[in-house]
């Protein structure tokens, strides 16, 4: 194989505190909403040592995690040199194959790939996490596109059928649902960064 890497995992999502995508059922709430980051203790890449850096995904899971599909922002810790970033691309693209070529064929999407800071730290089974974004504009996308895709699928499914008042209380009751689902991701967000886990 072309790379032998060594690290640590964080993930948060807006799932229940057990997520049920890890045992490939379905999200709790239809959609998964997650971050998952992977820091390299130690490996190389076709030679090129990338001990001491990171890269993370932020994504929206359409449904069932094992049928793909992702939508996904991808970041590279900025301590990362030019040759180093290039490797792990190759991995986390799925050029390189591997484990980690299966993985990432779950993506169907990348909405952009950036070079930011990100502290990842775990100590005694406690993890800290946070990526600083640079350009707020693609997180936006990001996430506006999640809310209204999840707030909206009803209505494009059924929208012809209902009246205008029931279409109209289903969108609310979806956007409360969305907005419960983001506010959890927060809050997930802050038990991590805290150093709780998950």
């Amino acid at each position: 194989m072309a790379y032998n890497l060594e690290g640590r995992l964080l993930e948060v999502c807006n799932c229940r505190v057990l997520c049920p995508c890890w045992i490939g059922e379905d999200p709790d709430f239809g959609t998964c909403d997650t971050i998952v980051a992977w820091h390299f203790d130690k490996g190389k890449i076709e030679g090129v040592d990338v001990a001491g850096t990171t890269i993370a995904l932020i994504a929206h899971v359409p449904g069932n995690i094992l049928q793909g599909n992702w939508r996904a922002a991808v970041y590279v810790s900025d301590n990362a040199t030019p040759k180093q970033e290039e490797a792990i691309l190759k991995v986390y693209t799925g050029k390189l194959g591997g484990p980690v070529g299966e993985l990432v064929k779950l993506v169907g999407e990348v909405v952009s790939v950036e070079r930011v800071p990100i502290t990842f730290d775990v100590q005694g089974g406690k993890g800290t996490l946070k990526i600083a974004e640079r350009d707020r504009r693609r997180h936006d996308a990001l996430q506006h596109g999640v809310l209204d895709r999840s707030r909206s699928a009803g209505i494009r499914r059924q929208g012809a059928k209902l009246p205008l008042e029931e279409r109209e209380a289903r969108h609310r009751s979806q956007h409360e649902e969305s907005q419960r689902a983001a506010e959890h991701v927060r809050l997930q967000l802050l038990i991590v960064q805290r150093g709780g886990s998950k």
